[in-house]
């Protein structure tokens, strides 16, 4: 998914899940900040006071993504869950290692990654988790069939869509066709055709199995759960086996709003993330939904962002001489407690959760 996604619809569902504008915010500014949070390192103040921090996301030209612990630390955990194939714990899929690597909507795997974050609500740092864990479960609906290393099972042939401008011309090709043969990582030789919502699109992997997607119904799904899964959170104490029969029980999206939605992931159809995330939001300043007008923000980077309110810092990109201004508000400013939830999330997932399905990530 892009911002549209991550950030506009995480924010509707977790209106209708119950939580507040400002409980809202923090989850659905979270979910999309995994994208954003490109910088790893130490972060260093003029007291002599230190905070290291890691990153969720690497841009696609960044020379990390052709080192493969980074691909399994980054990739793997935070945008292509690992699905085992859709199998429980103890079972494994027939074939090669790569059948467990390769991401699986709403698989075993990822009701045991949200079930941590679960387990994490009352940390400080609890609904910044959250955000992170839907991140991730958004992607295992949008990023399906795709691994987040480098194989042959995400090249990508035959790419077709229903939308005549992004459809394969000569350029859209050979584009293509370089990513599958030189670099197939994720689901970089499909382009951006995963990510748009209002898709009708078909391909054929390097598996050569023919594959047909409708982003639209797959988007709605995904939206729903998220708002399942989080109605969850906030009914809190689930043992360790009923997710999965909680969320069943869980009322979801109301019907009418779900409706308007399944229409503007129709309507919605700019080619541009950024675009088709301010028509959302416009959307809900405009009281499209149930629960009224309202106003999310997000700014990433620069003034106005978690980042600017915590340290102080403009740029993008931090320089490793830079020393910034020590406040006693760093210790509960959101900027923190989304790294400290990355870093809990990550080993988490990484050193608890991948292994019980025999699954050796880094």
């Amino acid at each position: 998914m892009q911002i549209d996604g991550h950030h506009a619809l995480t924010y509707i569902a977790a209106r209708f899940a119950g939580f507040s504008q400002m409980q809202a915010s923090t989850i659905a500014y979270s979910a999309q900040y995994v994208d954003d949070a490109t910088n790893s390192g130490t972060i260093k103040f003029s007291n002599g006071a230190m905070y290291n921090r890691i990153s969720s996301a690497h841009q696609m030209l960044d020379y990390r993504n052709f080192d493969e612990l980074a691909n399994h630390q980054v990739w793997a955990p935070f945008h292509f869950l690992p699905g085992n194939n859709g199998l429980p714990a103890g079972e494994n899929p027939h074939g090669s290692f790569i059948h467990k690597l390769v991401c699986h909507p709403d698989s075993f795997v990822a009701k045991d990654m949200l079930k941590q974050a679960i387990a994490d609500r009352d940390k400080p740092y609890g609904l910044h988790r959250l955000g992170i864990s839907l991140h991730v479960y958004a992607d295992t609906f949008a990023h399906q069939g795709f691994a987040g290393v480098t194989h042959k099972v995400n090249e990508v042939h035959h790419l077709k869509s229903n939308d005549s401008a992004l459809d394969q011309g000569f350029f859209q090709k050979i584009k293509s066709f370089f990513v599958s043969e030189s670099y197939p990582l994720g689901h970089g030789a499909a382009l951006s055709f995963p990510d748009k919502p209002y898709l009708v699109w078909s391909y054929t992997n390097g598996l050569d199995q023919k594959v047909k997607r409708d982003n639209r119904d797959i988007f709605l799904e995904a939206t729903d759960k998220m708002c399942r899964v989080m109605q969850c959170f906030r009914h809190g104490n689930l043992t360790e086996q009923d997710l999965g029969h909680a969320m069943a029980q869980a009322p979801g999206l109301p019907i009418e709003d779900a409706q308007v939605i399944k229409l503007l992931l129709d309507e919605i159809r700019d080619n541009n993330g950024e675009v088709r995330h301010q028509r959302w939001l416009e959307e809900i300043a405009h009281g499209k939904f149930s629960f009224g007008p309202e106003r999310p923000v997000y700014i990433a980077k620069g003034q106005g962002s978690w980042k600017y309110q915590a340290i102080g810092q403009l740029e993008a990109i931090d320089q490793d001489d830079e020393e910034f201004v020590y406040s006693e508000s760093f210790l509960t400013s959101d900027w923190k407690m989304f790294h400290d939830a990355l870093q809990a999330y990550r080993f988490d997932v990484l050193h608890d959760i991948l292994p019980r399905y025999g699954i050796c990530a880094a």
